[in-house]
């Protein structure tokens, strides 16, 4: 087995005189570092350097320090010689280190090679949102019935976001318990029905418009968030009827869910709109016979809807004696949870990546 270089003992026994014998000692212990197996070669090369060249106790060091101790006639070429080991030491250790250098850069090529032979690796890619892929399907249902789109400002007026929309003053949703107040009397817009407005406000009928966004309540638990998604429709022309409003839910919610599924009006109220209805579906869990998730009665509401109430067309500067209309909207996040069963709205909201991927998987980034 090679001679372990961190303690070489045996040059010791050399006459320090011998300095051709120390040199031989010297290139035999160099060779034994190139034959070092990998990994190792470094840490052999540090130990040759540090016992021969090393400024404390090094081999070099050691022969000047004898110096004084070889006689006068002789300390000339004693020092010439120690001199030339000294090259030839510092020599051999830089082409050590070069080489060594070398054999480590090969090495480290080599692990980062690419084998052009193995097959590729697909890097991962995005996925859009349930929620906008709810969206989506959304306004192209309403597409194919002949609307457009509109938007307006998640900022919004008193005005816009409910006197125009018959809220009276007392409403319970102009109350900061339910609605999110900034300064100079704005408001964050608790539903999208502003954009309504504003679409009347500034355009003559006939209408036919749906509106998406984020809209803002002062709600927080597993059915609601304070920020979510609505989406709503509007239409108003001349001779629109409740049946109207009828014939167009059922055509919109059966292709967002089956051919097969149920509709069901109940009255309700509305500011907005009169006469207004809840509107239910079969429930798509348990496709009508009864489930936990719609309290056994087949049925789970899903938007509210009505006609407009003339007050609005009349704020708008629209004549309803001449001009009627009817209006609905529903959260695009409680869809988003039926379509995928989704059992917490929070979670369409906290970014993990491992829902996503269960619902979007192979949806490519856009």
């Amino acid at each position: 087995m090679p001679a372990d270089t961190t303690a070489p003992q045996d040059a010791a026994a050399v006459d320090p005189n011998d300095l051709e014998e120390l040199a031989r000692r010297f290139e035999a212990q160099a060779a034994e570092v190139v034959s070092a197996p990998r990994g190792e070669e470094r840490k052999r090369w540090e130990a040759l350097r540090l016992d021969w060249t090393g400024k404390k106790r090094g081999r070099i060091r050691e022969l000047l320090a004898r110096m004084q101790d070889v006689p006068a006639d002789r300390r000339k070429d004693y020092g010439q010689a120690v001199n030339r080991l000294k090259r030839q030491v510092e020599a051999r250790l830089d082409g050590l280190d070069s080489e060594i250098a070398e054999r480590e850069r090969v090495a480290a090529d080599r692990a980062a090679a690419v084998d052009v032979t193995l097959a590729g690796r697909r890097p991962t890619l995005g996925s859009l949102h349930p929620v906008t892929l709810v969206v989506r399907d959304m306004e192209e249902i309403f597409r194919g019935l002949g609307y457009s789109m509109s938007e307006g400002p998640e900022v919004e007026t008193d005005y816009h976001n409910f006197e125009a929309l018959n809220f009276p003053r007392e409403h319970p949703a102009r109350d900061t318990q339910d609605t999110f107040f900034l300064e100079d009397g704005l408001v964050l817009r608790t539903h999208t029905s502003p954009v309504q407005i504003r679409t009347m406000l500034h355009r003559p009928p006939p209408i036919r418009i749906i509106c998406s966004g984020r809209v803002f309540r002062f709600d927080n638990d597993l059915r609601h968030s304070p920020m979510f998604h609505q989406i709503e429709c509007l239409a108003v022309a001349e001779g629109i009827t409740f049946g109207d409003l009828k014939g167009t839910l059922e055509a919109f919610i059966q292709r967002l869910f089956s051919r097969d599924t149920g509709v069901r009006l109940r009255p309700s109220y509305f500011p907005f709109t009169e006469p207004s209805a809840e509107v239910d579906i079969t429930c798509p869990f348990c496709r009508g016979r009864g489930c936990a998730v719609c309290s056994q009665t087949g049925w789970m509401e899903i938007l509210g809807a009505g006609m407009v109430d003339p007050r609005v067309l009349a704020e708008c500067g629209i004549d309803p004696d001449v001009y009627s209309g009817f209006a609905f909207g529903l959260g695009v996040d409680r869809v988003a949870m039926i379509r995928y069963g989704i059992p917490n709205i929070r979670m369409l909201f906290d970014n993990d990546e491992r829902l996503l991927r269960q619902i979007t998987p192979s949806v490519a980034a856009v």
